[in-house]
């Protein structure tokens, strides 16, 4: 069973200009609960604290199994990057409009949870408009396929 947790706002939301997989560091109850496929990026964003980065809002739910011992659902969950990337992202964040926001959260082939991040700037309503209106182009487009 593999897990692929999308944020579907981010496309539609942000113009993402460089994507990068980062790795996370999660407790025991955490990646259960990932593995399980209760987690939400919806409404989660990456950040900078003293040359490290972090996510914020991410929500993973409880574990059932879990007692006394289990996590908090919404904590702050660090990204681990190379330092080479984390030095090119905080260069580009200090330009103005451009955030981190994460799009995709996996596991791997070795059952490690992963982030894919992008890089973004927001997008103006009438480019969102275009995005509605290639979306609704492509679809039409394959009705006209199956036909």
């Amino acid at each position: 069973m593999s897990i692929n947790i999308k944020n579907k706002k981010a496309s539609f939301e942000y113009e993402f200009i460089e994507t990068f997989e980062a790795g996370i560091q999660l407790t025991g109850t955490e990646i259960k609960s990932i593995r399980l496929g209760k987690a939400s990026i919806g409404e989660a964003y990456c950040y900078f604290v003293k040359n490290e980065l972090y996510v914020k809002n991410m929500h993973i739910s409880e574990y059932s199994f879990a007692n006394r011992f289990n996590h908090e659902t919404r904590r702050e969950r660090k990204l681990l990057l190379k330092k080479k990337e984390l030095r090119k992202l905080q260069r580009k964040i200090k330009e103005k409009g451009l955030t981190i926001i994460p799009v995709r959260m996996f596991l791997n082939e070795r059952g490690w949870a992963k982030m894919k991040i992008a890089l973004a700037k927001g997008k103006q309503t009438h480019d969102k408009r275009h995005s509605i209106k290639e979306k609704d182009m492509k679809r039409d487009m394959e009705r006209l396929r199956k036909f």
